[in-house]
C-alpha cells in the first residue's frame, strides 16, 4: 500500500494534479502500532510534502470488515472475536463513499483532516444482537484470546504477517483509543445522515444468514 500509493501522489504531482483527496485511517494521526495504520500515517507525511493541496478522509473501521464473519454466523450461529467487551464505532462505508464523491465531485476542504466514525459505540455482543435481529436468527458472541483469533486467521489461509499485524491491530483496539469514540461532525458537514449498524446489518442480512 505505502508503495502503491506513494508512487500514485507522485505521478499525479507529476501530471500537474492540484488537489488530491487521501483515504486515511482514523489512527494516521497518532502512534500506532499496527502496521496499516502506520502505513497511512507515512502516506499522508508523504502527500503533505508534496506541494499538492490535500484533503484526509480518516474512517474508523468498516462496518463491512464484519461480513469476513459471516461464515461461522451462517455456520454455527457464533461470533468468534478476540474484543472481550470494548466497543467500538464502526461507519458504514456507504456513508464514506458519499463523503468522498462530495470531496471529488466539489474540492475544497485543502488541508484538511476529515475524521467518520459510525453513530453508536457497540460491543461484539450489541453487534451480535442486531445480527439476531435483522437475521431473524439467533447470533451470540463468543470472546476468544488474540492467540486463539491468531490462530484461526492463519488456518484459514491468511497470511502470517498480515495475521501479525491484525493482532496488534486487536491489542490497540482492546486499550480503547479513537476507534471507541463517536465523532460525527464530517457526517454533517457534508449532509450525509449517520448510517446505524442495524440498519447495516438489515441490508445485509442474507448475507449473515437470514432464510436459512
Amino acid at each position: 500500500m505505502f508503495r502503491t500509493q506513494v508512487t500514485f501522489i507522485d505521478a499525479c504531482r507529476a501530471a500537474g494534479v492540484h488537489h488530491l483527496i487521501k483515504l486515511s485511517g482514523l489512527n494516521a494521526g497518532r502512534e500506532t502500532t499496527f502496521v496499516f495504520s502506520n502505513m497511512h500515517k507515512r502516506i499522508e507525511e508523504h502527500l503533505r510534502g508534496s506541494g499538492m493541496a490535500w484533503t484526509s478522509l480518516r474512517p474508523t473501521g468498516f462496518m463491512q470488515e464484519y461480513i469476513f464473519e459471516a461464515p461461522s454466523i451462517v455456520n454455527d450461529g457464533s461470533l468468534y472475536l478476540a474484543l472481550d467487551n470494548i466497543k467500538l464505532s464502526p461507519v458504514d462505508l456507504m456513508d464514506v463513499g458519499k463523503v468522498g464523491f462530495q470531496l471529488l465531485r466539489d474540492g475544497g476542504y485543502h488541508g484538511e483532516v476529515l475524521p467518520m466514525t459510525g453513530p453508536d459505540l457497540l460491543s461484539m455482543a450489541d453487534v451480535a444482537q442486531h445480527l439476531s435481529t435483522a437475521t431473524g436468527r439467533k447470533v451470540r458472541y463468543v470472546p476468544i484470546s488474540p492467540l486463539e483469533r491468531w490462530r484461526a486467521l492463519v488456518a484459514a489461509g491468511i497470511p502470517t504477517e498480515v495475521a501479525d499485524a491484525l493482532d496488534k491491530q486487536v491489542h490497540e483496539r482492546l486499550q480503547g483509543g479513537s476507534e471507541s469514540t463517536i465523532e460525527l461532525s464530517t457526517h454533517k458537514r457534508f449532509n450525509v445522515l449517520p448510517t446505524s449498524f442495524s440498519q447495516f446489518a438489515e441490508r445485509h442480512a442474507m448475507d449473515f444468514g437470514a432464510g436459512q
